[in-house]
């Protein structure tokens, strides 16, 4: 029997969810940290819960020809896959997707997924880093231990740069700060930071944050006392040979990632969407696909977001664009009303939930408005392949999974999944 501290021998079959390989012992699915499939290795178990074990490699007696060296932790954000070669990567990853869809949705997928690849350094245009002290950095994985963000290459050298002068900055830096989000834009020229502090910390003089916000390499600062500088960075999203699409978000609102892939991105969802047709763009954000598919495809859309700081962005984005309509609704509110109701042989509805997927209320309401094609796009294939399953029983076959690396050397892929009614 298989216990905590033991150390046995593994043969590594295949990848599982959240950037573990699945291994088995005794009987038991081992869940290996530091592996990769084909490989025979050594671990050490860490645990046993519920019939499935969980363990560390310690030793490798037959290396992967995809395995490379690694000079950063791999317990650092953004770095569980980085012993992994790139093109292996991306190979696992669809994999998972794959299996996800079998094991979760009982699908079988239209074909094999193509995921397409990103630079691996410098991708990141978002990130929430943690404070100790006057030191930042992000949680080594399970814990709140911090990490050096620089040794991930998930950020550009001058963002990290900025963050450390930021959370060294020993006379203007009010005393409590325990989290630093920061944005930026495609190019780096626009780069706004949030501070976010203990909730006793005291109102501290303007001028401490007015000073922080003057330092070189930032174009705005937000707190909870007020922003100081634009609490805005603005994006132009260019398709094709198009005009570009202007974009404004705050620092606090969600928007996709990875600056490479971005365009792509952006060029796949909206180009499902038939030329001077009708839309719906659900947990729309700032706009970016709502905006971008009335500019480039001619699109009537109607772009609905909850989240207030969002909504505020999408308002003025849409307040530019001439087709679009911005709601400030929850998407569940939204789907229970005839507002935005098109006829549904004209209709295409985009949905881009969070990590945990769509509510019940608000899928079983998407289902309803019975649009001709559903485009999904997610950054967590379980909860899109749990969703999938409840799409294709409400009449909506599935004909089309791509997925994009937003996330390199880490477990995570943004899959777009396309239902259409036949």
């Amino acid at each position: 029997m298989v216990t905590a501290g033991d150390i046995v021998p593994l043969t590594i079959e295949k990848p599982a969810a959240g950037g573990r390989m699945i291994a088995r012992a005794d009987r038991l699915v081992v869940l290996v940290a530091g592996a990769i499939p084909g490989e025979r290795v050594r671990a050490r178990i860490e645990r046993v819960a519920k019939g499935v074990a969980y363990a560390t490699t310690v030793d490798i007696d037959d290396v992967s020809a995809d395995r490379r060296a690694a000079d950063a932790d791999p317990l650092c954000g953004g770095c569980l896959y980085a012993h992994i070669a790139y093109p292996r990567q991306l190979e696992l990853k669809s994999l998972v997707v794959a299996d996800a869809f079998r094991r979760v949705a009982h699908l079988a997928l239209p074909g094999d997924v193509t995921v397409v690849a990103s630079p691996e350094e410098g991708y990141r245009m978002r990130a929430r880093l943690h404070v100790r002290g006057r030191v930042c950095g992000f949680f080594r994985e399970g814990t709140h231990e911090l990490c050096d963000a620089r040794q991930t290459r998930q950020l550009l050298p001058a963002t990290v740069d900025l963050l450390d002068r930021l959370a060294g900055t020993d006379d203007s830096l009010p005393p409590g700060l325990r989290e630093i989000e920061v944005t930026e834009n495609l190019d780096a020229s626009h780069r706004v930071v949030h501070l976010d502090f203990a909730a006793d910390t005291p109102r501290p003089e303007s001028q401490r944050l007015e000073r922080l916000a003057a330092m070189d390499g930032l174009t705005g600062l937000s707190s909870p006392w007020g922003s100081f500088g634009d609490p805005h960075v603005t994006d132009t999203i260019r398709i094709g040979d198009r005009p570009g699409v202007p974009l404004r978000r705050h620092v606090l609102a969600f928007f996709q990632g990875n600056r490479y892939l971005l365009h792509q991105l952006v060029a796949h969802v909206t180009g499902k969407i038939p030329l001077d047709a009708d839309a719906i763009d659900l947990y729309a954000g700032v706009g970016l696909f709502a905006v971008t598919a009335a500019s480039t495809r001619g699109a009537r859309v109607t772009a609905v977001e909850g989240d207030r700081t969002a909504a505020a962005d999408l308002a003025v984005n849409a307040a530019a664009a001439e087709g679009v309509v911005a709601v400030h609704q929850s998407v569940e509110e939204f789907v229970a009303s005839s507002a935005g109701a098109a006829p549904a042989n004209r209709l295409t509805m985009i949905v881009d939930p969070p990590r945990t997927g769509m509510s019940r209320a608000a899928l079983d309401g998407v289902c309803r408005r019975a649009a001709q094609r559903l485009v999904y796009v997610s950054c967590d294939v379980a909860t899109l392949a749990r969703d999938a399953r409840r799409i294709v029983d409400s009449g909506y076959p599935l004909i089309e999974v791509d997925a994009f690396d937003l996330f390199p050397n880490t477990p995570h892929v943004e899959t777009v999944a396309v239902f259409e009614r036949s």
